[in-house]
């Protein structure tokens, strides 16, 4: 007879009993099981409970599974906020503790530095917890789509369920700023009068896709942004607008933007303004800037202020430091550091957000800095002058090789490495600290995504010479 084989053993639609003992970098609770404990992932877990779990997915050393029971709850467990918690998308750590939430954050940072970066004992601070855990989101965007009821067409918008392109419909979010909550089922309702086409990704035809919301924390100014994907068809779009702001005093400015790609990018290219102002104002860091509907800005304000401040008090620059910003987008960490250095020049590939950012540093008068439109790794190789500092903000996949490869080269005293993503930054960390001449002295975790699995962080490294 032949022996039993692991997938014998290890079905899909098979329901087992386990334990969860860990969090996944993506927010699954990660139990062991059978003799040679095989791996399985469940959403909606907490370290510390005893479930029963349907396999959804299997594979001969792990597998994925649906939560159906809980045995026995963790400590840590707390009944969610939300009422579609266990459905939406949106977050994946409403069942656990904010106090557990930061702490496990905290630890996936350590253990990427030390299995990935293979850093001994890395020197990583308490994370910046977040001062609310709830109502923080300054920004929520929504997928539209729509339901059949009765034969009619009912429209839907909020995030889609789970690991699949069904929308889980919302009237209000508890992660987003509670001033945005009015907004979303009052123009979800206008939208479902109107007879316009909503967009069908299957068939890639109708017209809307997607309705984005943005607020000022500081200034309470409303941004509401329709996407679709050619702007054709929408008739009435400029009376409803104007309805939106009458209705909505502190709605500033509505836009229609459009993309008629066949992508699961949100914002296209062109951007059309149909009411009031472009964009919002908001105060950041003492400085007065300007967010439009597709500005990449921190959907945490006071986290990311406080993270910068943080990043202030280790620099210690006395004025005479010339800084780099790579990566800077519209020059939210530039303008800061610029208020007490010599000179600062900012590198961004979007010539667009370059434009945001020198529109930013006129509104505050500030005149020692420049903006460079194109790729880092160009910028970084046609930089004439050696920085005293460099600050490196790149996106979820990390640096290019080529940009690690010029600051190896380069040799720059300090570097401010920001990331949101653990295993890019300590894969790049890896390199420039071991096969570079740096050192890492301080990586500081800050959360800018409670209820989520997302960590932000700032390391520190400086040159050994």
């Amino acid at each position: 007879m032949q022996p039993e084989s692991r997938l014998d053993t290890w079905r899909q639609h098979q329901s087992i009993e386990v334990s969860i003992d860990d969090l996944s970098a993506t927010g699954d609770g990660v139990g062991h099981w059978g003799e040679d404990r095989r791996v399985v992932f469940v959403p909606d877990t907490v370290p510390g409970d005893r479930i029963t779990a349907k396999l959804t997915f299997v594979k001969p050393s792990y597998a994925h599974g649906q939560l159906t029971t809980v045995h026995e709850a963790s400590e840590h467990r707390v009944k969610p906020h939300c009422i579609v918690a266990d459905k939406c998308g949106g977050c994946q750590w409403q069942a656990a503790s904010y106090a557990y939430q930061v702490q496990a954050k905290r630890h996936q940072l350590v253990q990427a530095l030390e299995r990935i970066g293979k850093f001994v004992d890395p020197p990583v601070a308490e994370i910046l917890a977040a001062p609310s855990a709830f109502g923080y989101r300054n920004k929520a965007t929504y997928p539209l789509g729509f339901n059949l009821q009765d034969g009619k067409r009912k429209v839907v918008a909020g995030y889609y369920q789970k690991r699949s392109h069904r929308i889980v419909n919302l009237n209000q979010c508890p992660v987003q700023d509670a001033r945005l909550n009015p907004l979303l089922a009052a123009l979800k309702q206008d939208i479902q009068q109107q007879d316009w086409s909503i967009y069908d990704e299957t068939s890639h035809r109708g017209e809307l896709r997607h309705l984005s919301l943005r607020i000022g924390r500081r200034t309470g100014e409303i941004l509401v942004t329709l996407v679709a994907r050619t702007g054709k068809n929408l008739p009435g779009l400029e009376a409803l607008a104007q309805s939106w702001m009458k209705q909505f005093p502190a709605v500033v400015g509505v836009s229609l933007n459009l993309n008629e790609d066949r992508t699961n990018r949100i914002f296209g290219n062109e951007t059309r303004c149909i009411v009031g102002a472009p964009f919002l104002n908001e105060i950041f860091a003492g400085l007065t800037i300007h967010v439009h509907p597709n500005t990449f800005f921190q959907v945490y304000t006071e986290q990311a202020e406080a993270l910068v401040q943080k990043i202030l008090e280790r620099l210690n620059l006395q004025g005479h430091e010339t800084v780099v910003d790579a990566y800077c987008g519209i020059g939210t960490l530039t303008l800061p550091i610029a208020r007490v250095a010599r000179h600062c020049v900012g590198l961004e590939v979007q010539a667009e957000a370059i434009a945001q950012a020198r529109e930013n540093a006129q509104l505050n008068g500030i005149t020692n800095v420049a903006f460079q439109t194109g790729t880092v790794a160009q910028g970084l190789d046609q930089l004439e002058l050696q920085p005293d500092v460099l600050l490196l903000d790149p996106p979820r996949k990390g640096a290019e090789p080529a940009v690690i490869q010029n600051l190896i080269r380069r040799n720059i005293p300090r570097i401010v490495y920001m990331s949101c993503n653990p295993a890019t930054l300590a894969r790049d960390l890896q390199q420039l600290c071991q096969e570079g001449p740096y050192r890492l002295v301080q990586a500081i975790p800050a959360d800018f995504f409670p209820q989520t699995a997302h960590v932000e962080c700032a390391a520190f490294l400086e040159s050994l010479g």
